[in-house]
C-alpha cells in the first residue's frame, strides 16, 4: 500500500524605494466550467479588498468572494460546522504552538482564535476535528520516530486541550473521523483504510483494515505519485460520502485532484463517482495549481461548500493556500463542485455574519506575545517559550544556536505576493541577530548582524559578512516583491535608510525544491550569546 503524498512520511510600509523615502449532470474538470457570478474571460480582475496591514482579503464587500480564502500556507483544510460557528485547522508541520483554529460564522471572513497543540510531537500533517457527544476532537499525524497519530480533546473549542494520547498508528496519515449508522466510531486512514474507535475516542479497537479501491487517473496524466490520502466522511440524505484526494499533494500543477465514493453504510460497498475527479488542474496556466484535499460543509443558509487547498500559480514559496467552491447536489444523488477554476469572484454563501478577518501582522510588542495566533516557534525545543519575554514594548529573545538554522527563529505566514517587514533591533555583546525569509533550517535567507559584521543568510548559508558600521542597535528592513529581496538599514530610528549591497530571488524557495510541504514565512532569529531586543515590528503587504 502506498500512503505517501508523501514518501517523505516514511523514509520564499508600501514598496521598497517608497518606503526608503518615507440537477445537472455530472461532468469532469474541463468540461464544464461555468459558474455564477464568475469574471467572464478576458474580463479585469475585481480591485481586491485588503484587511490589516493591507493584506488582501477573499470578501469582495458586494456579496461576493475572491479565492483565496485564507492566503498563505493553510493547507489540508480540517473544517467543523457547530451551530451557527465553523472552526478550521490545519496542517501547521513543525510550528509550534500549533493547530491554530480559526473562527467565522459566514465561511468567507475567518479570525484565529489560538492553538490547540503546545507539546512538540513531531512535524503535524493533516488532521481531523470533531465534535462527538459534546467533546471536541483533533486527530493529529505527525512524522516523528516513530511515526505515528496522536489524539487531543476538549471540551470547548479554546481548551484546554489534553495532553497528546498516541493511537499507535505508525503507517498511516490524515485520519478521519467518522460516526457509523449504527454509532460506531472510526478513523479514517490514508490508502483506503480504517480503524475502529473506542466509544471516547481515545485508542483504538482491532487492527486496521482496507475498506477502498480509490479511483485512479488515466496513466498518460502528469500527476507526482497516486498517493490515496487525506479521506473525508460525510453523511448526507442516507448516503455516507468519501472524499479523496490522490496525484499527490506537489509535483506537477495538475497532479493533485479530489475524487469521491458513496456508500449506504459505514461499512461499505463503497461506489465510485462516475464523474471522478470532481477538482483537478487541468492546464498550468490556471490560477490555481495542485488542488486538492476537500471536505464538505453547509453554509448557514443551507447551500454546500468544499473547502480544499492548492498552490497559486507561479507562488508555491506561499505553500498550500485555503480555497473555497460552491457545491451542487445532482438528481442522481452525486455532487460537483461548480466553482470552476475559481480565477474569479463567486457570490457568497448567505446568512451568518461577517467578522474581520485575519489579523495584523504588525507587532508593538505591548502585550504578551501571540505564540500559536500569530507567532510560531520553528522545531522547538521542549523550553523554546521560555526564551521569550515582553518588556515595556520590547520582545525580549534569549539567543539560541549560532544562526537561523539552529535558533528556532520567530515565525509569521505572510500570505501576499509582495510584502516588507522592519524591526528596531538591539543585540548584546557576542548576540547575533536579524530578520529572514525562512524555508527550513536548510533553505533561508536574510540578513543579521553581530556587533561589528553583518552576515547574509543565502541558501540556507551564512555568506558574505561585511562591516556594520551600527554597533548593537539598527533598524532593518526586507521586501519580498514577488520573490525579489531587498535590505535596508537605518541607524536613525528610520528617519533615513540605506540599501544593503546583496539583493535575492527566491522562487525556488520552496516544496519542490527542497521537500517539506513548507512555505517561505518571515520572521526574527535571535543567536549566539546573551539576548536580543525587538521593538516596533511593522509588516505591510505591497
Amino acid at each position: 500500500m502506498d500512503i505517501s503524498r508523501r514518501a517523505a512520511f516514511g523514509a520564499a510600509l508600501a514598496g521598497g524605494a517608497a518606503l526608503a523615502g518615507g440537477a445537472a449532470a455530472l461532468l469532469r474538470p474541463g468540461e464544464a466550467e461555468a459558474a455564477p457570478d464568475r469574471t467572464l474571460p478576458g474580463a479585469p480582475a475585481p480591485d481586491r479588498q485588503r484587511g490589516f496591514d493591507n493584506q488582501r482579503i477573499c470578501d469582495l464587500g458586494d456579496g461576493r468572494f475572491l479565492n483565496p480564502l485564507l492566503a498563505g500556507d493553510h493547507p489540508d483544510p480540517a473544517i467543523l460546522k457547530d451551530g451557527a460557528d465553523y472552526y478550521m485547522t490545519f496542517s501547521s508541520f513543525d510550528s509550534y504552538p500549533g493547530l491554530t483554529i480559526w473562527h467565522s460564522r459566514d465561511l468567507v471572513n475567518w479570525q484565529p482564535r489560538g492553538a490547540a497543540l503546545t507539546k512538540n510531537i513531531g512535524a503535524v500533517w493533516a488532521v481531523s476535528l470533531e465534535k462527538h457527544n459534546g467533546r471536541y476532537f483533533l486527530y493529529i499525524p505527525v512524522k516523528a520516530s516513530p511515526n505515528s497519530i496522536f489524539v487531543i480533546w476538549a471540551d470547548h473549542i479554546d481548551g484546554p486541550w489534553s495532553e497528546p494520547i498516541d493511537l499507535g498508528l505508525h503507517d498511516h496519515i490524515d485520519p478521519c473521523h467518522a460516526v457509523g449508522e449504527d454509532g460506531s466510531r472510526w478513523l479514517f486512514l490514508s490508502g483506503g483504510d480504517r480503524v475502529r474507535l473506542s466509544e471516547d475516542g481515545l485508542s483504538t479497537i482491532g487492527k486496521v483494515e482496507h475498506v477502498y479501491d480509490p479511483w485512479h487517473y488515466p496513466e498518460e496524466w502528469d500527476v507526482e505519485s497516486f498517493s490515496p490520502e487525506g479521506p473525508k466522511i460525510h453523511r448526507h440524505k442516507g448516503w455516507f460520502y468519501m472524499i479523496t484526494a490522490v496525484g499527490g499533494t506537489a509535483g506537477p500543477p495538475t497532479g493533485h485532484m479530489v475524487i469521491a465514493a458513496r456508500a449506504r453504510s459505514i461499512h461499505g460497498p463503497w461506489e465510485q463517482c462516475p464523474a471522478n475527479p470532481l477538482v483537478r488542474t487541468v492546464r498550468n496556466d490556471e490560477a490555481w495549481w495542485s488542488r486538492g484535499h476537500a471536505s464538505l460543509v453547509e453554509a448557514p443558509d443551507g447551500s454546500w461548500w468544499s473547502v480544499y487547498h492548492g498552490f497559486e500559480n507561479g507562488y508555491w514559496t506561499l505553500g498550500r493556500q485555503a480555497l473555497l467552491d460552491p457545491v451542487e447536489w445532482t438528481a442522481d444523488g452525486w455532487f460537483r463542485m461548480t466553482g470552476g477554476d475559481l480565477s474569479g469572484p463567486i457570490r457568497k454563501p448567505g446568512g451568518g455574519a461577517a467578522l474581520p478577518h485575519g489579523q495584523a501582522l504588525s507587532d508593538d510588542f505591548s502585550g504578551p506575545l501571540a505564540l500559536g495566533r500569530k507567532w510560531n516557534f520553528f522545531k522547538p525545543a521542549p523550553s523554546e517559550s521560555d526564551r521569550v519575554s515582553i518588556e515595556a514594548g520590547t520582545l525580549v529573545l534569549k539567543a539560541s544556536g549560532k544562526a537561523p538554522a539552529d535558533s528556532s527563529p520567530l515565525l509569521l505566514i505572510a500570505g501576499d505576493t509582495g510584502y516588507a517587514f522592519e524591526c528596531d533591533i538591539e543585540i548584546a555583546p557576542g548576540g547575533t541577530a536579524g530578520l529572514v525569509l525562512f524555508y527550513d533550517e536548510k533553505l533561508y535567507c536574510g540578513l543579521g548582524f553581530d556587533e561589528k559584521r553583518f552576515v547574509t543568510h543565502q541558501y540556507g548559508m551564512e555568506r558574505g559578512r561585511p562591516a556594520n558600521p551600527h554597533g548593537r542597535r539598527l533598524r532593518m528592513r526586507v521586501t519580498n516583491r514577488q520573490h525579489i529581496v531587498s535590505f535596508h538599514l537605518s541607524g536613525d530610528g528610520g528617519k533615513t535608510w540605506k540599501r544593503f549591497d546583496r539583493g535575492m530571488e527566491v522562487s525556488g524557495y520552496h516544496h519542490n525544491v527542497r521537500g517539506g510541504f513548507l512555505m517561505l514565512r518571515p520572521g526574527l532569529y535571535s543567536a549566539g550569546a546573551g539576548a536580543a531586543k525587538f521593538r516596533d515590528f511593522r509588516f505591510r503587504a505591497l
